[in-house]
């Protein structure tokens, strides 16, 4: 009667020690606050927390993973916000009655530049499908746009 209990009791006291631990722990505790940040998409904010937890503990993999898919997320927001940008442009261009060669040249060339900026671009399972989605329909205009100018 007494293993019965003796083993369910050590196995619980151990996942109690356990969780106090990754609780009390600094590096485990900027992690969970690095995982907060990098739910509500303030990929930045998280990184430098998990940057900073895994300086505090280079075993801490919660903080490895969360600096890799925050460095991944930021690469993702820095292309939207870049396509952005150059969309607002394009469209300046577009909307005038003439469209010079130089003007040409310039939206294929900001054209270029975004596609083979997403190609470089490489998403992994955690990362935030909206924002992969949202930075592949850019690509996918921005292709139409290089394929309407170089004709």
């Amino acid at each position: 009667m007494k293993v019965k209990i003796l083993f369910p009791a050590i196995a619980l006291g151990l996942i109690v020690s356990m969780g106090i631990y990754f609780l009390v722990n600094p590096s485990y505790e900027r992690s969970l606050e690095a995982k907060y940040y990098y739910e509500t998409r303030q990929y930045q904010k998280a990184y430098e927390l998990a940057n900073e937890a895994f300086s505090m503990d280079p075993y801490n993999r919660m903080a490895s993973t969360i600096m890799a898919q925050s460095k991944t997320s930021m690469k993702y927001q820095k292309y939207v916000t870049q396509a952005k940008e150059y969309m607002r442009e394009i469209n300046e261009i577009i909307a005038q009655p003439i469209i010079s060669d130089a003007d040409r040249a310039k939206i294929k060339m900001m054209s270029e530049i975004m596609v083979d900026s997403y190609v470089k671009l490489a998403p992994s399972v955690i990362t935030d499908k909206a924002l992969v989605q949202e930075a592949a329909r850019y690509y996918k205009n921005f292709e139409q746009i290089l394929e309407k100018v170089s004709r």
